[in-house]
C-alpha cells in the first residue's frame, strides 16, 4: 500500500517520579508495502538476492555516534573477577552456528563483518540471524532444520529493496505471547539515500512457515544499528538516525495488534536528539505481563555516571494522545574502553590478530525485562574499562528495578586482569537467576565465548564463573576492519522459563573475517 506521513505533536502530561515529559513531535508512518509470504521453507530452496548493501567485506555500521571518553580517569568502584565455578548450571546443548563461510557459499566467495550475532529460542525452535543469514534449528537436538538461508529469500516476490539488497544488523525475536517470530534487516542503497526497515512476523509458531511482510521506508535518513524488544501492546524499535550528520536515537511503537493479523500498521516514532544515541527497548520475558498500561522503557548511555530512561504509550487509535517520557538513574562510574577519538580498536588477540572494537559506547542487546510480581527488572551490560588502570576491558552489568522511578538494585562489572571480556548480553530467568555471556580475548587467549552467572541467592553485585562455551583456536587477522560483534544474545526458554540460549562469535582458525559462531543452552540447577 502506499506510505501515508503525518506529525502529531503528542499530548505529554505529568509522569512518574523522576521522569520529565518531553515536548516532542511524533511522526506516524505506514508501511510502503506488506503481504503474506509462502512458506519460508520454500523460499529458502528457491535462494535469495545476492546484492548487497555496499561492501560486503566491510564496515556495516561506519557511522556512528563517536562522543568523548566517559568519566575519564574514574577507577570502577563495582568491578569484581568473578567468584566460584558456577558448579551449578546444567549445560544442555552447545554446537556451532553459522559461519563466515556460509556467507561466501551464499554470496559468491563474499562474507560480511562484523557477523552482528542473534538469536532467540521459541516453542520448538531456535532461529539465529548473523550478517546475511539465518538458520533454523530443532532446540531439541541442535539439528539444523532449515538454511543457512539470505534472509533476502524470506521476502522473494515481496519486490523493492526488502527483496533485493541484504543490508544487514539483523535481529530475531520469538513474541512468546502470541507464539510468533520476528526477523527483520536493513535494505538500503549504496549511498544510504534509500533506507528501509525490512520487518516479518510468522503467521504461526514454526519459523519455516510463512511470514507476514512488512517494508518500513525512512527516505534519506539512514536506520542505523536498529533494534528490537517485544511488549504487549506494541513491537518497539529504535535506530540511531543519520542525514547529513547524526541526528540522534529514533524511539518506536509498531501496532503488534495489526502485524499479527497481517494489516496495515501504523509506526509511531519520536525523533531524540543528537546528545542520545544507540537505545534499547525493554524485551518481555517471562509469562507474567507487566502491569496494565504500562508504558515501554527504552535505555541508553547517558554519560559515565548516569544512563538515559526514556518511556513510551502509544495511542494507535489517536496517536496524538501518544506519551513519551525522559528521564535518567545514577550508576557507578566508569570509563569507556576503547573510547571513541582515541583508541577505537583496542582489544588485543594473539598474535598476529588485529586489535579489534570494544564497542563501548553503548548497551549491548537484549534489554531484558522481567515481572516478577512484587518487583519488576530490567537486566543489560555494555563494556567498560574494567580495571582501574583501563588496560583490560570488562562487562558492566545491571539490575533495574522499578522502571515508572528506576533505580540500580545491583550492579557489577566482571572482569580479570588478563583477559578481556566484552560485548556481552544479559537475562534472568524466572527464579531470579542472572546468566551473562560474552567474547574473551588477550594477547595469550585466542577469541572464545564465555558465559558467568549468579543465583538469585548470591550477594547483590556477584557472579561466578567462568565457564567456556567454547574455547577459540584463532584469530581475526588484518584486513578484516578491526571490527568484533556488533552484538550477541542472550535469550530464555518459553517452554520452561530457566533454560538459557546464548549465541556469540568466536574464532576456530587464523583468517581474514573468518568468524565462526557458537550456540549454547544451560540452566541452573534450581530453577524448574
Amino acid at each position: 500500500m502506499n506510505r501515508t506521513f503525518a506529525i502529531l505533536v503528542a499530548t505529554i502530561g505529568a509522569s512518574a517520579t523522576g521522569m520529565s515529559p518531553v515536548r516532542a513531535a511524533p511522526t506516524v508512518t505506514h508501511e510502503v508495502k506488506h503481504d503474506v509470504s509462502a512458506p519460508f521453507s520454500a523460499l529458502a530452496a528457491a535462494g535469495g538476492s545476492t546484492r548487497v548493501a555496499g561492501d560486503a567485506g566491510g564496515n556495516m555500521n561506519a557511522a556512528r555516534p563517536t562522543g568523548a571518553q566517559l568519566a575519564a580517569g574514574i577507577p570502577d568502584p563495582v568491578a569484581s573477577p568473578p567468584v566460584g565455578t558456577l558448579a551449578s548450571l546444567v549445560p544442555a546443548l552447545n554446537f556451532d552456528g553459522q559461519s563466515a563461510n556460509d556467507n561466501r557459499a551464499l554470496l559468491g566467495g563474499l562474507a560480511y563483518v562484523p557477523p552482528d550475532t542473534n538469536g532467540a529460542v521459541g516453542s520448538k525452535q531456535y532461529v539465529q540471524t548473523v550478517n546475511v543469514t539465518l538458520a533454523v534449528y530443532d532446540k531439541k537436538s541442535g539439528a539444523r532444520t532449515l538454511g543457512p538461508a539470505l534472509i533476502t529469500s524470506l521476502w522473494a516476490g515481496f519486490g523493492g529493496p526488502c527483496e533485493n539488497i541484504n543490508g544487514g544488523d539483523p535481529v530475531v525475536l520469538f513474541d512468546h505471547l502470541a507464539n510468533r517470530w520476528i526477523v527483520t534487516q536493513l535494505a538500503y542503497n549504496a549511498n544510504t539515500t534509500d533506507n528501509h526497515q525490512c520487518i516479518a512476523v510468522s503467521t504461526t509458531s514454526d519459523a519455516t512457515g510463512s511470514y507476514y511482510r512488512y517494508d518500513y521506508a525512512f527516505g534519506t535518513v539512514f536506520n542505523d544499528y536498529p533494534k528490537f524488544g517485544i511488549w504487549p501492546d506494541a513491537y518497539y524499535y529504535t535506530a540511531n538516525m543519520f542525514g547529513k550528520k547524526f541526528l540522534g536515537a529514533l524511539a518506536c511503537a509498531i501496532d503488534r495488534k495489526a502485524m499479527l493479523s497481517g494489516q496495515s500498521a501504523a509506526l509511531i516514532c519520536v525523533q531524540n536528539p543528537p546528545s542520545v544515541a544507540s537505545l534499547l527497548p525493554a524485551d518481555l520475558d517471562g509469562a507474567t505481563l507487566p502491569p496494565a498500561g504500562e508504558p515501554e522503557s527504552f535505555v541508553g548511555i547517558a554519560s559515565g555516571t548516569a544512563l538515559n530512561v526514556f518511556r513510551m504509550h502509544p495511542d494507535f487509535a489517536n496517536p496524538s494522545n501518544t506519551t513519551y517520557t525522559a528521564g535518567s538513574i545514577a550508576v557507578a562510574p566508569f570509563n569507556e574502553i576503547c573510547a571513541r577519538g582515541t583508541d577505537v580498536s583496542c582489544i588485543p588477540q594473539p598474535t598476529p590478530g588485529e586489535r579489534v572494537d570494544g564497542l563501548g559506547d553503548r548497551l549491548m542487546f537484549r534489554l531484558a525485562y522481567r515481572n516478577y510480581g512484587d518487583h519488576e527488572s530490567l537486566v543489560v551490560t555494555h563494556t567498560v574499562a574494567g580495571t582501574p588502570g583501563g588496560a583490560v576491558a570488562g562487562v558492566r552489568w545491571y539490575e533495574i528495578r522499578n522502571p515508572a522511578a528506576p533505580v540500580v538494585y545491583q550492579q557489577g562489572t566482571v572482569y580479570d586482569g588478563n583477559t578481556n571480556y566484552w560485548l556481552g548480553s544479559a537475562a534472568m530467568d524466572h527464579a531470579g537467576n542472572l546468566a551473562l555471556g560474552f567474547s574473551a580475548s588477550s594477547h595469550a587467549v585466542y577469541p572464545s565465548v564465555y558465559v558467568t552467572g549468579r543465583a538469585a541467592s548470591d550477594a547483590p553485585g556477584q557472579m561466578s564463573g567462568p565457564f567456556a562455551l567454547v574455547d577459540g583456536s584463532g584469530v581475526q587477522l588484518n584486513n578484516s576492519y578491526n571490527r568484533w560483534g556488533d552484538y550477541s544474545s542472550m535469550s530464555v526458554d518459553p517452554s520452561d522459563d530457566c533454560t538459557f540460549w546464548y549465541t556469540q562469535e568466536y574464532y576456530s582458525a587464523f583468517g581474514v573475517i573468518d568468524w565462526n559462531t557458537r550456540i549454547g543452552a544451560f540452566k541452573f540447577a534450581n530453577c524448574r
